[in-house]
C-alpha cells in the first residue's frame, strides 16, 4: 500500500478521535517524522512508509534522539498499524 493512503487513513482516525494531527516541515533538520499526533490522553510523531519499506538509518537515529528525550515515536506502513498504534 502506498505513503499517501496510509497518510489519508491516519488523518480520518485522528479527526474521527476528535484529536488534532499535524503535517511538520524541519527546516535545518533531516530525517525526522512526518507527523504529529495529538489526542487528549498521549500524543506521538509518525513517521509513515509505504508497505513493507524499512526506515533509512539517518531515520533510526533521529527516532531514538527523539525517544530518548521521552518523546512517542512510531513507525506505521499499514492501516493496521494505524489502528493498532491509535487504540
Amino acid at each position: 500500500m502506498r505513503e499517501s493512503e496510509i497518510e489519508k487513513y491516519l488523518v480520518k482516525r485522528v479527526n474521527d478521535l476528535g484529536g488534532e494531527i499535524r503535517k511538520v516541515k524541519w527546516i535545518g533538520r533531516r530525517h525526522a517524522p512526518d507527523r504529529r499526533v495529538m489526542l487528549t490522553d498521549r500524543c506521538m510523531w509518525i513517521e509513515l512508509k509505504a508497505t513493507g519499506e524499512k526506515c533509512r538509518p539517518g531515520q533510526l537515529r533521529e527516532h531514538e534522539r527523539m525517544r530518548r528525550q521521552g518523546e512517542r515515536v512510531e513507525v506505521i506502513d499499514s492501516l493496521a498499524g494505524v489502528d493498532e498504534v491509535l487504540s
